[in-house]
């Protein structure tokens, strides 16, 4: 029997992946189908995918041209595939010419003819693109523009902002304006980053609009009023995204889901650490940053694993706080304890403060080190009181996560439904929790 393989994303199946699965069909006898994993397609930066795994491999069965359908993982898994089930031709596209020549050693490489005219990226691209404005003044903003270009079906369109040189300095954009009712006119969605007294007003006014919402954390200064816009949102049939873009991190997400197997047994104790030194191009220390003190900047991000590990309902909470001499409500630096029914967790943030930015999980067999930046990391460890059974994690991550948490809204707007990555009791209570150093009235935005 003459077996042959190949392998694809076979995202949004179409007439060219059929052509290609016939014409590998056609070499032998015994067709084998691999199919990219999230992960593995995610690790070579192919983040625009539409379709998950499961619906993948599904497409791929039902054309009937695959003998058999393999999951590909890793990179290298090709020549273990090879041996494994002694394949006699390798097939792949044309458009990989000259790739996989390697192979060679170990069977036939054929590069077959594509189908011109037709690919999933350009199935992608003709979708209607979300046309998103953004609103305000951090680096983030900044971020968020320049990570929506490796997104399929996301298009900047315009930005408002209180800072008129902040706007015409950073940004090459069709609309700059002051006005945030003239940045929802024009567009399907907002990204709002504006300062965090002003997050309730500019999330109401685009949701009543119709346009969904994108916010980095926190959504608002009271649980009550996150709960609001959320009803809203359901209301007016949009979407409403807590943007805290470690959430997005497949290294966050997969360390997760250790914690939650029961790798190190059960969970004790949750510490992390989050600060940074905000400076001006001279290399001066703000004073005000943009209204972001440390709660509303780090708090967030910290108060996440604590929240998606040991829940929303802990028994005691302690915040100590340290306040700039200039403003009752910028805290350089707060901690904050939680103490729930056998477990504990200390959540230590700074702005205007430096300190080791790690996440240590504590649990009865063994424990988990993320290092500085853990927010953003690619790699964590699980280690154990045997040294022996100690393992290490690497996962890839592209801009710091911001272009998966872009990617997740504009799946989320397409399919209209949200996609959960971080729970609405968790945004609530994140949300309640950074207000105990946010005393400032909220203001409308014009």
């Amino acid at each position: 029997m003459k077996k042959v393989i190949t392998y694809g994303t076979f995202d949004l199946l179409h007439y060219g992946h059929i052509r290609l699965l016939e014409r590998a069909k056609r070499l032998g006898d015994y067709l084998i189908v691999g199919v990219t994993s999230d992960d593995f397609d995610r690790s070579r930066g192919k983040i625009n995918v539409h379709q998950s795994m499961t619906d993948r491999v599904k497409a791929v069965r039902e054309t009937g041209l695959a003998d058999e359908v393999i999951v590909e993982e890793y990179e290298g898994q090709k020549i273990d595939d090879i041996r494994k089930y002694g394949i006699d031709v390798f097939a792949i596209g044309l458009d990989w010419e000259g790739k996989f020549d390697y192979l060679g050693a170990y069977c036939k490489v054929v590069y077959l003819p594509r189908t011109e005219g037709v690919s999933s990226s350009e199935i992608r691209r003709e979708k209607r693109k979300v046309r998103i404005g953004v609103v305000g003044e951090t680096p983030v903003v900044k971020k968020i523009v320049n990570e929506s270009r490796y997104v399929d079906g996301c298009e900047i369109t315009g930005i408002c902002s209180e800072d008129g040189e902040f706007m015409e300095k950073e940004f090459d954009l069709p609309l700059k304006t002051e006005n945030f009712s003239e940045l929802i006119e024009k567009v399907d969605a907002v990204y709002v980053a504006s300062r965090p007294g002003m997050h309730y007003a500019h999330i109401k006014q685009a949701l009543e609009n119709g346009k969904h919402v994108l916010c980095e954390s926190p959504i608002t200064l009271s649980a009550s009023e996150c709960r609001e816009l959320f009803d809203l949102a359901d209301k007016k049939g949009c979407i409403l995204m807590d943007a805290i873009k470690t959430a997005y991190s497949t290294a966050y997400s997969r360390m997760l889901l250790i914690v939650k197997s029961g790798s190190i047994g059960k969970v004790v104790s949750v510490n992390a650490v989050c600060t940074s030194l905000r400076k001006n191009e001279n290399g001066d220390k703000l004073f005000y940053f943009k209204n972001w003190n440390s709660m509303s900047a780090w708090g967030p991000t910290g108060l996440l694993p604590v929240f998606q590990l040991l829940g929303v309902d802990y028994k005691n909470k302690k915040v100590f706080s340290l306040f700039d001499d200039r403003a009752e409500d910028y805290d350089i630096y707060s901690k904050i304890d939680l103490e729930y029914d056998g477990a504990v967790a200390t959540v230590q943030v700074g702005n205007g403060v430096k300190a080791e930015g790690e996440l240590v999980i504590a649990g009865t067999d063994g424990y988990i080190y993320v290092p500085a930046p853990w927010w953003k990391t690619d790699y964590f460890e699980v280690r154990f009181e045997n040294g022996e059974k100690n393992r290490r994690y690497f996962y890839q991550l592209d801009g710091e996560g911001l272009r998966y948490e872009i990617v997740s809204f504009i799946k989320s707007i397409e399919s209209k439904e949200s996609i959960d990555v971080i729970d609405r009791r968790i945004s609530e209570k994140i949300c309640e929790t950074v207000a105990v150093t946010n005393r400032k009235s909220s203001k409308t935005p014009r």
